[in-house]
């Protein structure tokens, strides 16, 4: 048996110079970066992909990510295996009564036209947009207002989970029996499926945070949700991501993160507003 069929079973070792070669190039693309420690996260999520496409060394799929013409469909591939997609339903949830209770009631208050646009970008596989979705319409908001809620991620596998809208159990670590009886059908293999009428006030697309001109294709937008997203970015990048969410915020819209970032010392545009329920920002 040839040396090469004993060690499928193992990881490609990742090389150092092969390591920080394929971090710049992610990070080229993407803004995201993979500090020294996340060598061996790269080495053991990429591996069986490129075992998969027949290389038998880390080198050679390098190469063929830098030469071949089907490159730009592989960092696809890549993007989708390292990035990580915890989450769940009304996740942090002080900033969604805020999100409710004080941010939407005022834009509608300063708005003639009562059309609120909503960007989750790092949406993952859905259960935020719809968990906004699904407070709006428990709040009574649909009836003050319109309200569009677009759902973007790089990972073009949890968009299509999104997209069909069934969950596990871990999804629903923080949502009451009642909401999961309004809004979700049990399906037989003990998944459950969430209603139409939420799967339909959402759209779904795949969007590079980092790039800037697709990013501008979204237009103006009232509250921008990037949740335990940034982490993923260095200074750097954080400071393009963060530059683009004030160009398409509107005067006085909200920017909400998660509990463990802040803008401290990488953006002076936005204030930081302390709400009844919870610390957000505001261009």
């Amino acid at each position: 048996m040839s040396t090469f069929n004993l060690s499928l079973n193992h990881h490609l070792e990742l090389p150092d110079d092969v390591f920080r070669l394929l971090r710049e190039q992610i990070y080229k693309r993407t803004g995201m970066w993979f500090a020294d420690s996340s060598k061996y996260l790269l080495q053991k999520r990429l591996s069986p992909r490129a075992r998969e496409l027949n290389f038998d060394s880390f080198q050679k799929y390098f190469y063929f990510l830098q030469y071949d013409p089907r490159a730009e469909s592989e960092f696809d591939h890549i993007y989708d295996l390292v990035t990580t997609n915890e989450t769940y339903f009304f996740r942090e949830p002080a900033q969604l009564t805020a999100f409710t209770e004080e941010i939407v009631p005022d834009l509608l208050a300063r708005k003639t036209v009562k059309k609120i646009r909503i960007w989750s970008a790092g949406c993952s596989s859905g259960e935020e947009p719809y968990s906004l979705a699904m407070l709006l319409q428990e709040a009574g908001l649909y009836n003050q207002g319109t309200f569009e809620i677009f759902a973007s991620d790089i990972n073009q596998q949890v968009l299509a989970k999104a997209r069909k809208g069934v969950y596990r159990e871990n999804a629903f670590r923080a949502t009451t029996p009642e909401l999961r009886e309004r809004y979700f059908t049990r399906q037989d293999d003990n998944t459950w499926r969430i209603s139409d009428e939420i799967r339909n006030r959402v759209s779904f697309g795949r969007l590079n945070l980092y790039d800037e001109a697709r990013v501008s294709l979204l237009g103006h937008l009232d509250v921008v949700f990037c949740r335990n997203v940034i982490i993923y970015f260095d200074d750097a990048s954080k400071r393009i991501v963060v530059t683009n969410f004030y160009n398409r915020l509107v005067d006085g819209g909200y920017l909400l993160l998660g509990h463990s970032e802040s803008l401290i010392s990488l953006s002076t545009q936005f204030k930081l507003r302390h709400l009844k329920n919870d610390m957000v920002y505001q261009k």
